[in-house]
């Protein structure tokens, strides 16, 4: 509308523009129109170019909608391989477009590799039976001995480094034979090692790479071997011992280093001397109450649980925090030398290995969905145990790998020798790969057996290198009497 002053003339500079036709009249809510025709915008190419403006001011007056609504846009999912491999070259893992190809990828490769590996013997001297071993890097392993030695073995060159056991400075050098060294385990960042002492009732703790000793856990803890060892955390581990009893342990490199001095004649590194932060004792069972010894150890770090099996046929499960607090106990169906225990993260499952089967352990149900496998190696049990996704690796007492998967609940298969044109086929026979003869020392015990050639070694110890596709395998004649050696890389 035009003011209520004097009119003025149409080609004044100070005119108003004139009055809006018909054909340029725009509707007076323009402001809320706006909004919704930018709504409409990108659905409005669907119609005809003519009709698309009155069509959006038909709905926004009421209508009726005419409008299709604004589709939501998936996310454009990559399958090409180019930028996966760029995103592994960048480190950038576990990106939601590949996640699911690797873990098939994985899952196919951790299938396929056992009846691909072949065996290449390391002669280790005359050493008595590998008891434990660890991965350190690409191409060296440490391992523990029955005859109490602790060694780094090079993988491609063979070479052995020994490395001195740790030891209280006043007490003499045991004479009497000790158990030896059942346990290795590094910590999750690999920068700690830890093991036994020279005394196997200690808890001996080296710093990684470079193996300088750290602490040696000697003061009011174990009064009996040490035969499992787990880590809780970069500082935090926990060993179990054939007295019955659970310790842990708390390591503060910064403090201890800070501690550390030289022995001013020998020079040699001065460690300090810890004491557990909390021990628990394990509960008597009434069927065999004198034998309740921990055998093994298994840690789950995503619940913060502690598993422990004991000769006496059960499995025990504590929460662990600053101390250890017991959840439960159960009877395993197999209690005649449960020996070795290892957990899956992926299934949230515990296995444990005894003289003639491995029994699967689930704490969050009473019924296991998993029934055990029969590992029957002439009766000489299983050794050895390694979960990895859904296959689990049997090191057994006969010389002898089996790989059982879970998720079919059989054991692999060997494949029939290639033929022209054809595929391999499974045969119906378990996948075993035999271990080599090792060494044997011929002594008058020797001569006791019988004076065989050839005598099956135990395998008391295996671990794999993924990224390596390695796998290392060691242990000795079973019988207790008998002194000899097996240690293969299979790869």
């Amino acid at each position: 509308s035009r003011p209520c002053s004097s009119p003025t003339p149409p080609s004044s500079p100070t005119s108003l523009p004139p009055r809006p036709g018909p054909a340029t009249r725009r509707p007076p809510t323009m402001a809320t129109e706006q909004t919704g025709s930018r709504k409409r915008k990108a659905p409005a190419i669907e119609g005809a170019a003519a009709s698309s403006s009155s069509q959006g001011w038909v709905a926004a007056a009421g209508e009726g909608p005419l409008l299709l609504p604004k589709k939501q846009k998936r996310p454009v999912t990559r399958r090409s391989l180019v930028p996966y491999l760029m995103g592994r070259e960048v480190g950038a893992r576990g990106r939601a477009g590949f996640r699911g190809f690797e873990g098939r990828l994985r899952g196919y490769a951790v299938h396929k590799l056992p009846e691909l590996l072949r065996e290449r013997e390391l002669a280790l001297g005359t050493l008595n039976k590998v008891f434990a071993s660890q991965w350190l890097n690409a191409r060296q392993v440490v391992c523990g001995t029955k005859c109490n030695t602790l060694f780094v073995v090079d993988v491609q060159s063979g070479q052995i480094t020994r490395i001195p056991l740790l030891r209280r400075k006043p007490e003499p050098p045991r004479a009497q034979p000790s158990c030896g060294i059942h346990a290795i385990e590094l910590n999750p960042s690999k920068t700690l090692l830890a093991t036994g002492g020279e005394n196997p009732n200690s808890l001996a703790v080296y710093q990684l790479p470079t193996l300088d000793p750290l602490c040696l856990g000697d003061r009011h803890g174990h009064r009996d071997w040490i035969f499992a060892i787990a880590w809780m955390s970069d500082t935090v581990a926990v060993s179990g011992s054939r007295d019955g009893t659970v310790a842990l342990w708390r390591m503060d490199p910064y403090r201890i280093n800070g501690s550390k001095a030289w022995h001013s004649d020998e020079q040699l590194p001065v460690y300090a001397h810890i004491r557990p932060r909390d021990m628990e004792t394990i509960p008597r069972s009434s069927t065999n109450p004198s034998n309740r010894k921990v055998r093994a150890l298994a840690f789950n770090h995503k619940n913060q649980e502690l598993g422990a099996v004991s000769l006496d046929g059960y499995f025990h499960l504590w929460k662990a925090r600053s101390t250890l607090s017991r959840m439960l106990t159960i009877r395993l169906p197999y209690c005649r030398e449960n020996v070795c225990l290892t957990y899956c993260d992926e299934l949230s499952l515990y296995a444990v290995g005894s003289q003639s089967h491995v029994s699967f352990v689930d704490p969050r149900q009473r019924q296991q969905n998993i029934r055990p496998l029969c590992s029957r190696e002439g009766g000489t049990g299983v050794r050895s145990l390694s979960f990895y996704q859904h296959i689990v690796t049997v090191g057994t007492g006969h010389g002898s790998l089996l790989f059982y998967d879970t998720r079919a609940q059989k054991f692999l298969e060997e494949k029939a020798s290639a033929v022209l044109d054809s595929t391999r086929e499974p045969t119906g026979r378990k996948l075993r790969l035999t271990c080599g003869r090792g060494w044997l020392n011929h002594n008058d015990l020797w001569v006791n057996f019988g004076g065989m050639n050839e005598f099956p070694n135990a395998l008391y110890t295996h671990c794999y290198n993924w990224p390596e596709m390695k796998l290392f395998v060691a242990g000795g004649p079973l019988p207790s009497g008998l002194h000899g050696n097996y240690a293969g890389l299979w790869s």
